[in-house]
């Protein structure tokens, strides 16, 4: 087995596992703290990731950890072996009993990505990547051939704050009156890999993404044949600004749409 072989093999076993205390606890009475605005944490969310942080720590003790809870560090260093890990992505529909969540756990060797690993226990589905190619429940996932925007369906993601919600019209916006219809799912590490099993043609932001809302799911799109950039059209990275995903064929209509959010186009 490779060194990358391990990393996603110990992803994999990490989300499941901080999956798997995230949905013992699902639609249950869990208290629900408020971050900000819009943005809830649970008492699952740190269980969730307190599991997924030992499981990993099994096998790789040193790497770094990014983590959206408690005091994990909040970027992906540039050197080195990290992982990138959110116990629960979604965390407003689990708290609303809606089971579009999942946890997600990315490997990362100098700033790059090298293997992810997706779960979406009320859903019953688990995303993998690694060196070779994306997979839903063991079966190799390829994004969609539409070329047709009027065929396409494409999210807006991540969260627009109260003082954004010009930008949030705007995207929505873009998106019906370029491409067929529009899906909001809530959850970006659910709508990343939907793109990669070509349930979606396409998702666009304006906003810099933080990585473990981004990491994993935009992996998997790769290694599923489709494209990621930045709102320049430049390969998106970690710390990018815009998060622009397409099936690739659609990808120019997909960034012009990402644009037009604050006028760029």
């Amino acid at each position: 087995m490779t060194d990358t072989d391990e990393r996603a093999a110990v992803a994999e076993r990490a989300a499941r596992a901080g999956a798997r205390v995230a949905h013992e606890r699902f639609r249950s009475d869990i208290e629900v703290e408020t971050k900000g605005n819009a943005d809830v944490v649970t008492e699952a969310d740190r269980a969730a990731q307190r599991t997924v942080i030992d499981a990993i720590r099994e096998t790789f003790p040193e790497d770094a950890i990014v983590g959206e809870e408690e005091e994990e560090r909040k970027t992906v260093p540039e050197t080195g072996a990290a992982w990138v890990i959110d116990p629960i992505d979604g965390t407003d529909n689990y708290v609303r009993d809606i089971p579009v969540w999942a946890t997600a756990v990315a490997a990362v060797v100098d700033g790059e990505p090298v293997a992810a690993a997706i779960v979406a226990p009320a859903l019953d589905d688990v995303y993998t990547a690694d060196a070779e190619g994306a997979y839903r429940n063991g079966e190799q996932l390829s994004v969609s051939d539409v070329s047709d925007p009027k065929r396409a369906a494409v999210a807006p993601t991540l969260w627009w704050d109260f003082d954004s919600r010009d930008q949030y019209a705007a995207a929505c916006e873009a998106v019906v009156r370029r491409f067929g219809d529009l899906r909001r799912l809530g959850a970006a590490q659910i709508v990343l890999p939907t793109v990669a099993a070509g349930g979606l043609e396409g998702v666009i932001s304006n906003l810099a993404a933080n990585p473990w809302d981004s990491v994993a799911g935009v992996f998997m799109v790769r290694q599923a044949g489709g494209r990621a950039t930045d709102l320049d059209g430049n390969r998106w990275r970690h710390d990018s600004t815009g998060l622009v995903v397409s099936n690739g064929a659609l990808h120019e209509t997909v960034l012009a749409a990402t644009r037009a959010i604050d006028d760029r186009d």
